[in-house]
């Protein structure tokens, strides 16, 4: 059975409260809720987190290697500042599919550049809670096609 580890990044707590206008009006906790049934669906195990620290996402990821066959992650603020981010995804190298609920490239010209893209296989954005279910649909094609790599 496939594992996929979901990272939620800073402040993503205060969904379903913070910036409605923007965020909408889901909860993490319901936006985890429905995680839960595409995995019972897809018949996959997904393990969901939190977290407002970088290095406790970032020990996560780590601690996934040999664990999980894919990662989806909402880095949030951490998506445009966080090297250390980026170099534990390249650094375990599991398939990683970067999410977002807001369009980062129809706001603030800082938020345009991440840091995660380049080591994820794909960028999901734009689409609000469904992106996370998009993107864990990705990752679970991505599983089911991609040629086996060297372990190393």
């Amino acid at each position: 059975m496939k594992r996929v580890l979901v990272l939620h990044g800073p402040n993503l707590n205060l969904l379903g409260r913070r910036e409605t206008s923007l965020y909408g009006t889901a909860s993490l906790k319901a936006i985890n809720a429905g995680i839960a049934k595409l995995a019972k669906q897809e018949r996959i195990k997904v393990e969901t987190r939190q977290s407002n620290l970088e290095g406790e996402l970032v020990t996560w990821i780590q601690e996934a290697e040999g664990r999980f066959d894919a990662i989806v992650i909402n880095p949030a603020g951490y998506t445009h500042t966080s090297v250390a981010i980026r170099d534990a995804l390249a650094a375990v190298a599991i398939p990683t599919v970067e999410v977002h609920l807001t369009n980062i490239y129809k706001r603030e010209a800082f938020r345009h550049r991440s840091y995660v893209a380049d080591v994820a296989i794909g960028q999901i954005s734009g689409f609000g809670p469904t992106g996370y279910l998009l993107a864990i649909r990705a990752a679970i094609d991505h599983l089911k096609t991609a040629r086996p790599t060297a372990t190393r």
